[in-house]
C-alpha cells in the first residue's frame, strides 16, 4: 500500500498492491499497521456503502462538525467517480484549497480524507457503488454541507450534474465568517 500525499494537508491518495494470477486479483484495501508506518493513526468505526444508478449523479459537499468530524477512507468499487475533497480547516496550510481524484473499481484508488473536510463526489458512470470508512459515527445533528457549485470553491466538475438530491441541490454557498471545523482542545 502507497500513500501519496496531496495539496491538502493530510490527505493522501492511496495506491494498494494488487496481486494477480489465474484465477483473478487480490488486494488489501486497508492495513492499520502498514498506515501507522507511515505516521498515520486512524480508527475505522463504521462503514458506508452507497448505490448511484445514473451517469452524472451528485453527493456532497458533505461534512460533520463538532465532536462528531470524520475521517473518511473512501474508494469506488463499481463504475467510476470524480472525487473531491476540500479544506475547511482555517488554520490549515491548504484552507479552502480543493483536490480531486478519480476513483474508479478499475484503478482501485482510494483517498484517505483527515477530518475538517467536506466531500463529495460525481459519478462518471452509470450504476456506480461508492464505500468508505469513517472514524467516527454519523451524528444527523451536526451534519453540515457547502453547495456542489459555490463559486468561492470553483471546483471544476468534468461532467453535467444530472441527478441531486433537494438536501444537496439546497445546500448553503460557502460563508466565510462561518466555524465548518475546530480542532478538539
Amino acid at each position: 500500500m502507497k500513500f501519496i500525499r496531496t495539496e491538502i494537508e493530510g490527505a493522501f491518495l492511496v495506491k494498494p498492491k494488487v496481486f494477480g494470477d489465474a484465477r483473478g486479483w487480490f488486494y488489501e484495501s486497508w492495513n492499520r499497521a502498514e498506515a501507522e508506518r507511515s505516521g498515520l493513526f486512524y480508527d475505522f468505526v463504521q462503514d458506508n456503502h452507497s448505490f448511484s444508478a445514473e451517469k452524472g449523479t451528485l453527493r456532497g459537499l458533505h461534512f460533520q462538525r463538532g465532536a462528531a468530524a470524520q475521517a473518511k477512507l473512501v474508494r469506488c468499487v463499481r463504475g467510476a467517480v470524480f472525487d473531491v475533497a476540500v479544506d475547511l480547516r482555517k488554520n490549515s496550510p491548504s484552507y479552502l484549497k480543493w483536490i480531486s481524484a478519480e476513483l474508479s473499481a478499475e484503478n482501485r484508488l482510494q483517498l484517505l480524507l483527515p477530518r475538517g473536510l467536506a466531500h463529495g463526489f460525481l459519478t462518471l458512470t452509470d450504476n456506480v457503488e461508492f464505500l468508505y470508512k469513517t472514524d467516527n459515527f454519523y451524528a444527523p445533528g451536526s451534519e453540515g454541507s457547502i453547495r456542489w457549485d459555490d463559486p468561492v470553491l470553483g471546483i471544476r466538475w468534468p461532467v453535467k450534474v444530472r441527478v441531486i438530491s433537494e438536501k444537496d441541490a439546497a445546500a448553503p454557498f460557502f460563508d466565510g465568517s462561518a466555524v465548518y471545523f475546530q480542532e478538539a482542545p
